[in-house]
């Protein structure tokens, strides 16, 4: 029998998951608490810069690009230095204070170049630390490129660790893994979509899903994702996006020129659309009302899919398309009932999210590749440059600051307590209303 502990977690994340949100201040994972980049919070910054409207400012040991993640006053992110070290740090995230780092493996591979097929080659925007952390009652869930998996409470103990590439073979996604995990209930859900070699071996390598249990490790479940993709094109870099769906829990898919929905509770495939062709697909799903919205890979269409049923769905369900200025890396957002895309070169663009007709275009000085965030009414959106763009989110175009930084902005911004997180490559920003002068966390 379980302790009671556990069985009053367990109570504890099923209401959060059920009502699909966590607590109101807290950011928990990649995307925030629905996994779709909006925030209910209030009194938000509007215009700040390196002198100016900064709650404190705190340097990096060395670089990743996940999202920070925040559970009342813990925020956890993580670090690739350059002797390979796998961090996971905690900030105090009033105070920017970091209060301990952990390694959790070393990080050893090939970075910039071209890529060789059955070999990752990281990608130069990124590295080892790009999936994002999930954060829990004294729980924190890291992953890294390597495979590396670790679960921690919040004074820093390892309570277990595994290693998908031991577990299941050698990655063979063309740029290296990045994808971030899910929380459902107790169960860490990852998925794994890379070239399956298949006419270069006998035996194609496999992608696939897999459920860990949140405090012991133990596989829970583990499901093939066998999609009609070769190549790159099995390559995808999304995160799951968990949701109800016809009202039950679903898990959805984006990648390998399919979409499909899942049940978190034993793996189960549900439904799948495919024939999505496009490329390798980097921007994750997201919904609303009913409608999943999905980006086909490498510039492909923005698609609206009815989503749910059973088995194949056929084309029809796709209820409509969009072609131009169609993101390569960041996330669509829906908020309002109105879609928010941004493309990489820096168009903006806002389309009604039933019909999706164009409702306005603005050229952004880009390049971008963070995800934008939604809260308050408004779009924030990160430039690499450093620059946040906040656009009124609304059928008619607004523009309500811009922001300079002097950093490399990649990560997607966090946002929770009435706070604006901007992870740079050389610090994590804390960017507030009410900000005092700049305060160093360390």
């Amino acid at each position: 029998m379980a302790s009671r502990p556990r069985v009053f977690r367990i109570f504890m994340l099923n209401l959060l998951c059920l009502g699909g949100v966590s607590a109101a201040a807290d950011w928990p994972q990649w995307r925030g608490p629905q996994g779709m980049g909006v925030s209910d919070e209030t009194g938000l910054p509007l215009r700040w810069n390196e002198s100016a409207g900064l709650k404190w400012k705190t340097a990096l040991p060395e670089w990743g690009t996940s999202t920070p993640t925040i559970h009342g006053d813990a925020l956890f992110l993580t670090c690739h230095t350059e002797q390979g070290k796998l961090l996971v740090l905690r900030l105090h995230a009033r105070t920017g204070q970091i209060e301990w780092t952990r390694q959790i493996g070393v990080g050893e591979g090939i970075f910039g170049g071209r890529p060789q097929r059955g070999i990752q080659v990281f990608h130069r925007w990124h590295n080892m630390a790009s999936p994002s952390p999930i954060a829990t009652d004294n729980r924190v869930v890291v992953q890294f490129g390597t495979g590396d998996m670790a679960a921690l409470d919040f004074s820093g103990n390892v309570l277990w660790q595994r290693n998908l590439q031991q577990d299941y073979g050698p990655f063979t996604i063309w740029w290296g893994f990045a994808n971030s995990a899910v929380l459902d209930v107790d169960r860490v859900i990852t998925c794994c979509m890379q070239d399956s070699l298949a006419d270069r071996r006998e035996k194609p390598v496999e992608s696939y899903l897999v459920a860990h249990d949140l405090e012991t490790g133990r596989v829970v479940w583990k499901t093939l994702r066998t999609t009609q993709a070769a190549a790159e094109q099995c390559d995808a870099y999304t995160t799951p996006l968990l949701l109800e769906l016809e009202g039950r829990r679903q898990l959805v898919i984006m990648g390998a020129n399919q979409l499909d929905g899942y049940d978190p509770a034993t793996g189960k495939q549900l439904w799948f659309l495919p024939g999505l062709t496009g490329g390798r697909t980097v921007p994750s799903p997201t919904a609303d009302e009913g409608l999943v919205y999905a980006v086909r890979g490498l510039r492909g269409a923005l698609i609206a899919v009815r989503a749910g049923g059973r088995g194949q769905l056929s084309e029809d369900r796709i209820v409509w398309r969009y072609r131009k200025n169609t993101p390569d890396t960041c996330c669509p957002i829906v908020y309002r009932g109105l879609l928010f895309t941004v493309s990489d070169e820096g168009i903006a663009q806002c389309l009604d999210a039933k019909t999706g007709r164009l409702q306005w275009r603005k050229r952004l000085k880009g390049p971008f590749k963070a995800s934008p965030v939604a809260a308050e009414g408004r779009i924030y959106l990160v430039s690499t440059t450093g620059v946040c763009t906040v656009l009124a989110a609304e059928r008619e175009l607004r523009e309500l600051a811009v922001n300079p930084l002097d950093d490399q902005l990649i990560a997607s911004p966090a946002v929770a307590a009435g706070t604006l997180f901007l992870r740079g490559r050389k610090g994590l920003y804390a960017i507030a209303s009410e900000a005092s002068s700049v305060s160093p966390g360390q």
